[in-house]
């Protein structure tokens, strides 16, 4: 088993099962991951249709780089990618893992953070329905299922999909750099 670092991108009001399940995941392949965020301390999750809990960032976006980790993860929520798709650094450490051709993964409204980024045009891609024509805008091959992968990029549409889309992680975490 190769030792391997995983960054979550989120700030408040994420989806709190879609970060809670792939970091667990990734750390029962022994791997370590770190909550990255625009702020310091703790950001909280949004469960469903409530605010869920804190979780603390282990890392703030000007103390990182993309050079540092194996692999990022967006998750969803509504306000989390709407609050990170207007961040200068969080475009930046997002298309920072595109050019390095790392695995990305993000699930339900994660991708709109990629959107701001630039980096989805010609990808083949998934997500929650509600923002489906935004990536087709942005030049995504959308298709409306449950996991889609396009060379080391991983999109799901909702947290129902969560078992799919980690286990797809996993595997592209394991493959690598895609040149």
């Amino acid at each position: 088993m190769s030792s391997k670092k995983v960054a979550i991108l989120a700030t408040n009001g994420f989806e709190e099962s879609e970060l809670k399940s792939p970091k667990e995941t990734l750390e029962q392949q022994g791997w370590e991951t770190h909550i990255v965020s625009p702020e310091a301390g703790t950001i909280r999750a949004w469960s469903e249709r409530n605010w869920g809990k804190e979780y603390t960032v282990d890392k703030t976006l000007r103390e990182v780089s993309a050079s540092d980790y194996d692999a990022l993860v967006l998750p969803g929520g509504v306000m989390n990618p709407d609050k990170l798709r207007t961040n200068i650094d969080a475009l930046s450490f997002v298309r920072d893992f595109f050019d390095q051709g790392k695995p990305v993964g993000a699930i339900c409204h994660g991708p709109q953070t990629m959107i701001n980024a630039g980096v989805v045009k010609g990808w083949r891609m998934t997500s929650v329905e509600a923002i489906s024509q935004d990536l087709i805008n942005a030049g995504a091959d959308w298709a409306d299922e449950e996991v889609i992968v396009d060379e080391g990029l991983v999109t799901s549409r909702t947290p129902k999909d969560l078992p799919a889309f980690n286990k797809k992680m996993v595997e592209e975490i394991n493959e690598g750099v895609h040149a």
